[in-house]
C-alpha cells in the first residue's frame, strides 16, 4: 500500500515542483550612491516557511566573504502587498513565516567593489557578481529562476551575461540556483566583438567579448583578434571547444581604472577586472589566456570536492593544483604558443615555477595537495592578524604550475606530453562531467603513460609528496639553461624592508634562511651588518656585495627597542634562472630546437 501511495502521489510532487518558481526583479534607482533595490518572488511553493539568505562563498573562489553585511532594508510582503513579519536569525539569514504560496521579499544591496568576487553599481557601470548580489531561497535551490533588470533610462545601457535571454526585454532565466549563482552579470556601454569557431564535429561555438574600456573601436578589434588567438590555442590543446550553453562563451571584461584586480572563471563566461587603462597591449592577455582555459578545467573537469558548490561556506578541496595550477601553467604556455611571449619572456616564467618549487618554504613542507586544503584561508579571504603562511604555505596556483611543468618535461621525454594527458583526462572526467578525486587523475596518467610505476612514482613524490625535483637536464633538451642567478654571491634572506635611520623587516623571515637562524623576525630593525650601519637596502647590497658565501658576520638590531647582538652565516643566493643557451652564449642542435618547437610553438593548423 505504501509503495502504490508513493507512485500515485509521484506525479503531483513532481508538477508542483515544476511549478514552483523564483522571480528577481533589480532596479536602480540610486546608483548615485552604489545601491539596487532587489526584490525576490516566490510563487507556488508548499512550504510554510521559507529561509532567504546571502552567500559566504562564490564560484571560482575557495575562501568565505561576507557577503551578506551589504544588504539592508529587508522586508517581506504577501500577495496582497501588505507587509509581513521577517525575522533575522543570523548575520546573513532571514526567514519568513505563515505563507500561503507566494512571498516577496524586498532589499537594498549596496556594492561598491568591481571585481570577480563582489559586486559594482555606478551611474556608469553595474558589475555583478550574483552570489555577492542575491538573497537566495535555501529550501527552493532546484526551483528554476527569472530575473528582471529594470535599467535607468539615462545613459547607455547593454547587458552580457551567460544567463539565457528570456522573451520580455531585459530578462534572464537559469535552471537552478547552482547555475544562477555560476553566472556573473555586467551593464554598461559595452564594446561587443565577436567570432564563431567549429570543433572536429562542425558544431559551432560562437565566442563574445563584451569589453567596458575607454578606447577606439579598431584598438577593440585588433584586442578582440588577440583573443580570438588564444581561444583557438585552447581549443588545439583539447582538440575540441566544451559544449557550451547555448553555444556560446562570454568574456565579461572590464578594462579601466575604475576596477579592482580580478579574473573570475565560470561555466561559459568569465569575468575579468583589470584596472588598467585600456591599450590593447600583450601584458592584458594573460587573464584572459588562464580563464578560458578554465572552461575545461574546473568548469567541465570538475573536482568532486566542489561539487555541488556549498554557498553556506566554503568547500575544502585536494585538487586546486591541478584545477588552478596546472590553469596556470596552460595560460602561460598558450600565450608563448600564440607568440604573445618571445622565448626569453617565457624564460621568465620558467623561472618563477622552478623558484617557486625549490626555493620556497611550503614547498619544502607541505604537498601540492595540503597546499590545495589552505585555500579556504587564501583565495582572497580576509584576515587582519599575521600568518606565517611564508614558512608553511605555498601558493596552489604556482606550485601546480610548477608540478605542471614537471609533468610536461618528463612526459616529453617518453614521446608523450601533458596536452595528451589533459585529453585523457577530459575524455574520461570533463566531457562526461565526471567529477575526480585526485587518485582519478594518477588513474589517468597509468593508462595514459602505459607505465604504472612512473604514474604512481610521480603522484608520490611531487603531489603527495614534496620532494626536489630536477629540472636543468630536461630543461636542456628544449636549449634552455638553468643556473644560479646570483653565483657567488652572498645573501640573508628575502624579506621586504622599510628604509629610514635603520632598516625595518616588514614580512616573515624565511626557515632556514641566514636572517630566520641568526633570530631575526618581523618587526625587527637592523642598525648594523657587519659593524656598519644599514638604512636603506642599497647599503645592505653593498655590505653583502663585500662578503662571501660561508662568512659570519656581526649584525646588530633592535627588537622591541631592546638592541641586541647576533652573528649571521652568509650564504649563497639559492635564485635560480632560465635563460635560453642562445643568451647563456650556449650551443643550440637541432635536437633542442625541435624539442623547444614541440613544446613551445603554435598549434594552430
Amino acid at each position: 500500500m505504501k509503495k502504490l501511495f508513493y507512485l500515485c502521489t509521484l506525479p503531483f510532487f513532481v508538477n508542483y515542483a515544476f511549478a514552483q518558481k523564483i522571480n528577481y526583479e533589480v532596479s536602480f534607482p540610486n546608483l548615485v550612491h552604489h545601491e539596487a533595490n532587489v526584490a525576490v518572488t516566490v510563487t507556488d511553493a508548499p512550504q510554510k516557511e521559507l529561509t532567504f539568505r546571502m552567500s559566504r562563498s562564490s564560484p571560482g573562489r575557495y575562501a568565505t566573504h561576507e557577503y551578506g553585511k551589504n544588504v539592508y532594508d529587508v522586508k517581506a510582503l504577501d500577495r496582497a502587498g501588505q507587509e509581513i513579519a521577517v525575522q533575522r536569525v543570523d548575520g546573513d539569514v532571514y526567514k519568513v513565516s505563515g505563507l500561503n504560496g507566494f512571498v516577496k521579499v524586498q532589499y537594498t544591496l549596496y556594492a561598491n567593489h568591481a571585481d570577480g568576487t563582489y559586486a559594482g553599481l555606478d551611474q556608469n557601470s553595474i558589475h555583478l557578481n550574483a552570489p555577492a548580489t542575491f538573497l537566495w531561497v535555501r529550501e527552493l535551490q532546484k526551483a528554476p529562476i527569472e530575473v528582471k533588470f529594470n535599467l535607468p533610462k539615462e545613459g547607455q545601457w547593454t547587458i552580457a551575461t551567460q544567463l539565457k535571454p528570456g522573451a520580455q526585454p531585459n530578462t534572464f532565466s537559469a535552471s537552478d540556483l547552482q547555475y544562477f549563482m555560476d553566472s556573473p552579470i555586467k551593464i554598461g556601454k559595452l564594446t561587443i566583438k565577436e567570432w564563431t569557431l567549429s570543433n572536429p564535429d562542425k558544431t559551432p561555438a560562437k565566442l563574445r567579448l563584451a569589453l567596458e574600456i575607454t578606447g577606439n573601436d579598431s584598438l577593440a578589434d585588433g584586442f578582440a583578434a588577440k583573443i580570438k588567438r588564444i581561444t583557438q590555442e585552447s581549443q588545439m590543446i583539447y582538440g575540441e571547444f566544451p559544449a557550451f550553453d547555448f553555444r556560446q562563451y562570454t568574456f565579461l571584461a572590464s578594462i579601466n581604472p575604475y576596477v579592482k584586480g580580478d579574473g573570475m572563471e565560470h561555466r561559459n563566461s568569465t569575468m575579468i577586472a583589470l584596472p588598467v587603462a585600456f591599450n590593447g597591449g600583450n601584458e592584458l592577455l594573460g587573464v584572459f589566456s588562464h580563464e578560458f582555459f578554465h572552461a575545461w578545467n574546473v568548469e567541465r573537469i570538475r573536482p568532486k570536492t566542489l561539487e555541488p558548490f556549498d554557498f553556506e561556506k566554503s568547500n575544502m578541496s585536494f585538487e586546486l593544483w591541478f584545477a588552478e595550477g596546472f590553469t596556470q601553467y596552460y595560460g602561460d604556455l598558450i600565450l608563448a604558443r600564440a607568440g604573445f611571449m618571445s622565448p626569453e619572456e617565457y624564460c621568465q616564467e620558467l623561472s618563477f615555477l622552478v623558484n617557486t618549487k625549490e626555493n620556497t618554504a611550503g614547498a619544502k613542507r607541505i604537498s601540492p595537495v595540503q597546499a590545495s586544503n589552505n585555500a579556504v584561508f587564501v583565495d582572497a579571504g580576509v584576515s587582519i592578524d599575521k600568518t606565517n603562511y611564508p614558512n608553511i604555505y605555498t601558493s596552489y596556483y604556482p606550485y601546480g604550475a610548477s608540478i605542471a611543468l614537471a609533468l610536461d618535461l618528463q612526459l616529453r621525454t617518453r614521446g608523450l606530453t601533458l596536452d595528451g594527458y589533459m585529453q585523457a583526462v577530459w575524455r574520461k572526467h570533463g566531457k562526461p562531467e565526471v567529477a575526480y578525486q585526485v587518485s582519478d587523475l594518477q588513474d589517468v596518467l597509468v593508462t595514459y603513460s602505459k607505465d604504472k610505476a612512473f604514474a604512481e612514482g610521480f603522484f608520490a613524490k611531487y603531489i603527495n609528496g614534496y620532494e626536489s625535483f630536477d629540472y636543468a637536464p630536461l630543461l636542456q633538451m628544449a636549449g634552455l639553461t638553468l643556473k644560479k642567478e646570483f653565483a657567488g654571491k652572498a645573501w640573508i634572506g628575502d624579506v621586504r624592508y622599510k628604509e629610514g635611520t635603520e632598516l625595518t623587516i616588514l614580512s616573515n623571515t624565511i626557515i632556514d634562511s641566514p636572517l630566520y637562524i641568526a633570530g631575526l623576525d618581523i618587526d625587527d630593525k637592523i642598525l648594523k651588518l657587519g659593524g656598519k650601519a644599514v638604512a636603506t637596502q642599497a647599503e645592505l647590497t653593498a655590505i653583502l656585495n663585500a662578503h662571501k658565501p660561508g662568512e659570519q658576520i656581526a649584525v646588530e638590531y633592535s627588537h622591541r627597542e631592546n638592541v641586541k647582538l647576533g652573528m649571521i652565516t652568509l650564504v649563497e643566493n639559492p635564485k635560480w634562472v632560465v635563460q635560453t643557451n642562445e643568451t647563456a652564449s650556449l650551443p643550440v642542435t637541432e635536437e633542442m630546437k625541435k624539442f623547444r618547437k614541440d613544446w613551445l610553438g603554435g598549434k594552430i593548423k
